[in-house]
């Protein structure tokens, strides 16, 4: 269907923005339409001169403010198609000459006035429609049925459905072989008629490597685990490549579909990778008025065998000149091997010095560890590991060195819209660790649980609810013989705001020693002032036992305040102030806490 633009015949609404011209005047641009609210505010959205009026920093030239009247007839007939009219006029007067008129090679010195004249014509909606062959319980849009909007996006939409149907049963070429689109005038119908052709169902062929890299070829076909001469499935491509995503080892992953099928209704899939740099090295610094000076580095080998293994170093020093204690140290080094078992299953061992000198105890320890980890699907993880550690304590009941095996266990669900400033979904996170005592204690397990979830309502002015809860055991050894840095405390940003660090534990004698059980509680309302500017409302609690579980015998603690958040392109950075509300030691006036992302 061909566009012109003839002279509009009516005129009903009008709205006028302003645009900077190179001399420094401002160009009127002027919206003339008798559309009615809604199609008007699809042609205002779909108006890139009417978008540039919303530019406050560097205003358009004269030269591209007739750059884009001329893109606007497209844009504008464009919009008038999706919503149904099919014999629109669109005129686009710059100083009164037409836009499409003007060179664009020698635009006017100066611009005063664009008015854009859009007469939609009458509205069209669907007669007779009809696509076929379609596959088992495949969903075609509302939208495409008789006497609704004759929308091009709807005919668009219904073809893309009627394809994606074919393809999810393995038929990969399945394409749209003939369309007759009829316009009756007279009736305002347009009658639709499409033919698919689902073309044979396929099974995935070889895995194609195209590109130079140091992983070696049989290793990128592991990692990726391309179910060649299964049924085809757009799923399993997606997933081979977020497998190799994920290991770190490559800067670009793409895998395509073969153009031509191969022998046995087979489809090869073609991979073009490029290696990362191998190796990496980073540093970091934070300061901190309750922890002080933090440093920090790391050394990583992307593909230390040529399987796409990655080995680390990590070295940290913190607590330096700090209020939370003395100073910490920690070294460690991971080897995580992916696809080690089949495609989702990696393989990490680790090895782990650190000492934690913090205000109620100190701890050396050294960790061994071995284990797999399993990506059920981008939001499940589960863990499997068999360590062995052994460390040297001091804490409110002396001196201890214990020797433990222990059986780390972990599960993590995350269905958060994003993790650094979720709006909506849940968060989980639960630990056991069951340990048998070689020396030094008796055999238990420590259990911790983490669970949040987001609700946002609005969208102008968006409000977020946000809750978390965490509750965490020791069982097995009474407290005087339960590894001290296996307890549990309360107060700090991770915990109780406005409480101060591990404030809160179980008294013995004139000393505090971490409890078997903690509850920690956090609600946050989370209010959108600006697309930049947000302010936060929270209060939080938490509760530490001697017991193993909770059974109330133990103490509350709790705190509230007002957050500033300032989102950036990695995270809104968080200011919160808080005070101490109730609990035992509630002497401070209030807390700062400074960082990048929310709360939680």
């Amino acid at each position: 269907m061909e566009f012109t633009a003839p002279k509009v015949r009516r005129i009903a609404a009008t709205a006028i923005f302003c645009l900077a011209a190179v001399s420094g005047h401002a160009a009127e641009v002027a919206i003339n339409t008798s559309a009615d609210e809604d199609l008007k505010d699809a042609l205002r959205g779909g108006s890139l001169l009417i978008e540039q009026t919303m530019l406050e920093e560097n205003p358009p030239t004269t030269a591209e403010i007739l750059a884009a009247a001329q893109a606007d007839y497209k844009r504008l007939l464009a919009v008038l198609y999706d919503n149904g009219h099919f014999g629109g006029a669109i005129a686009i007067m710059v100083d009164g000459r037409e836009a499409a008129s003007i060179p664009p090679v020698q635009p006017p010195n100066s611009i005063s006035r664009v008015q854009i004249n859009v007469d939609p014509g009458p509205k069209f909606r669907f007669g007779r429609t009809r696509i076929a062959p379609l596959a088992p319980e495949t969903e075609i849009p509302e939208g495409f049925a008789e006497g609704q909007t004759a929308s091009l996006g709807v005919l668009k939409n219904t073809v893309s459905a009627g394809i994606d149907g074919w393809r999810a049963q393995g038929h990969a070429k399945a394409a749209l072989t003939a369309q007759d689109l009829t316009a009756d005038h007279p009736a305002r119908r347009i009658h639709a008629q499409m033919k698919l052709d689902p073309g044979p169902r396929l099974r995935f062929g070889p895995l194609v490597i195209s590109g130079e890299s140091d992983v070696r070829r049989q290793r990128i076909i592991d990692i990726a685990g391309l179910p060649e001469g299964k049924v085809f499935s757009s799923e399993e491509i997606r997933l081979s490549t977020e497998r190799l995503r994920r290991t770190g080892a490559f800067s670009a992953v793409a895998l395509t579909e073969g153009e031509e099928i191969g022998p046995n209704d087979t489809l090869p899939i073609n991979a073009q990778i490029t290696d990362a740099p191998k190796r990496r090295l980073g540093y970091g610094a934070e300061l901190s008025t309750l922890e002080g000076l933090t440093l920090s580095a790391f050394w990583l080998h992307r593909n230390l065998l040529g399987g796409a293994e990655r080995l680390r170093f990590d070295a940290k020093v913190s607590g330096i000149g700090g209020n939370s204690g003395g100073t910490d140290y920690r070294l460690g080094v991971r080897f995580e091997r992916p696809a080690t078992f089949n495609e989702d299953t990696d393989f990490y061992a680790l090895a782990l010095l650190e000492q934690l000198d913090e205000v109620s105890y100190f701890s050396q320890q050294f960790d061994l560890e071995a284990g797999i980890k399993r990506i059920a699907s981008p939001e499940r993880t589960y863990t499997l590991g068999l360590g062995l550690r052994t460390a040297k304590t001091r804490d409110a009941f002396g001196e201890n060195k214990y020797t433990l095996l222990t059986l780390p266990l972990s599960a993590e669900f995350d269905y958060r819209d994003n993790r650094l400033n979720a709006r909506d979904g849940f968060y989980f996170k639960a630990n056991a660790m069951p340990f048998v005592a070689v020396s030094g204690s008796d055999n238990g397990i420590r259990t911790f649980v983490d669970a949040r979830g987001y609700k946002t309502f609005g969208e102008a002015r968006p409000v977020t609810f946000a809750l978390r809860g965490q509750f965490g055991s020791v069982y097995g050894p009474d407290l005087s013989k339960a590894p001290a840095d296996y307890l549990f405390y309360s107060g700090g940003g991770g915990t109780v705001r406005g409480q101060e660090y591990q404030s809160l534990g179980v008294p013995v004698g004139t000393d505090t020693t971490g409890g078997r059980s903690f509850v920690g509680l956090s609600a946050e309302l989370r209010v959108g002032v600006t697309d930049s500017i947000g302010i936060v409302g929270f209060a939080d609690a938490g509760y530490v036992g001697e017991e193993e579980f909770y059974d109330g015998s133990g103490t509350w603690h709790s705190g509230a305040g007002l957050g500033l958040r300032y989102n950036t392109a990695i995270g809104p950075v968080r200011l919160d102030v808080a005070v101490p509300t109730s609990g035992p030691d509630t002497d401070e006036d209030f807390q700062v806490y400074i960082g990048i992302g929310q709360s939680f």
